[in-house]
């Protein structure tokens, strides 16, 4: 496995670096339907792992997140190698969180955040916001949630205060994949879908 897979063209349209979330590669159904589905919208979508997820592949042996400073350092280090404009940044949860701490901090270095699932607290621990940097946050950012996501619900997200530059979508029915229960009238590739085009109408209007 390369440390990074590439989907799209570069110049055809914005660069979008897709990371993934706390558990699971950047390979995964999710992570390959959302590359695919923003690439054949003129998108050129880079995925990359962080060194714990590296070193898991080369184990196989399953590891914890690295600490959040070694997980930003190591964001920076790909934004360096991939200094397209305009460039997107991003991820699935956990990467999601990390990109949008990049992109509050650094706002002259990306054009937009998009976060899919952001954990907004740990599961059980709706106490322990990580929202502190959201509430000023002056890059354009786009959150797509699952209604009941067990790390943010549509009822919890709605009390927050949260930045004017935050644009949340909500996946109906959706769980922290954005999957709906099986008796709901849409299907999980519904709602990847429905995702896909919200991000494709947000990017056009950054």
């Amino acid at each position: 496995m390369k440390n990074y897979i590439i989907d799209g063209v570069a110049n055809k349209g914005p660069t979008f670096l897709f990371s993934h979330g706390a558990g699971a590669p950047m390979d995964t159904g999710f992570m390959n339907f959302f590359a695919q589905g923003l690439s054949n919208k003129g998108f050129r979508v880079v995925r990359f792992e962080f060194d714990y997820m590296l070193e898991r592949r080369k184990t196989n042996k399953r590891r914890p997140p690295d600490r959040l400073p070694k997980l930003l350092e190591a964001y920076l280090s790909v934004i360096k190698k991939f200094p397209e404009t305009p460039l997107i940044i991003g991820g699935k949860s956990m990467g999601g969180r990390v990109a949008s701490l990049i992109a509050s901090e650094y706002p002259q270095l990306i054009k937009g955040c998009i976060c899919l699932g952001y954990p907004f607290h740990p599961p059980r621990k709706p106490e322990k916001l990580r929202t502190a940097h959201l509430e000023d946050i002056s890059t354009k950012t786009l959150i797509c949630q699952g209604e009941r996501d067990r790390f943010g619900t549509k009822a919890d997200v709605n009390t927050y205060i949260l930045s004017k530059n935050i644009h949340l979508f909500w996946a109906p029915d959706g769980d922290h994949d954005l999957k709906p229960r099986k008796s709901f009238s849409l299907t999980e590739e519904e709602n990847w879908t429905n995702t896909v085009q919200e991000i494709i109408i947000w990017a056009k209007n950054l």
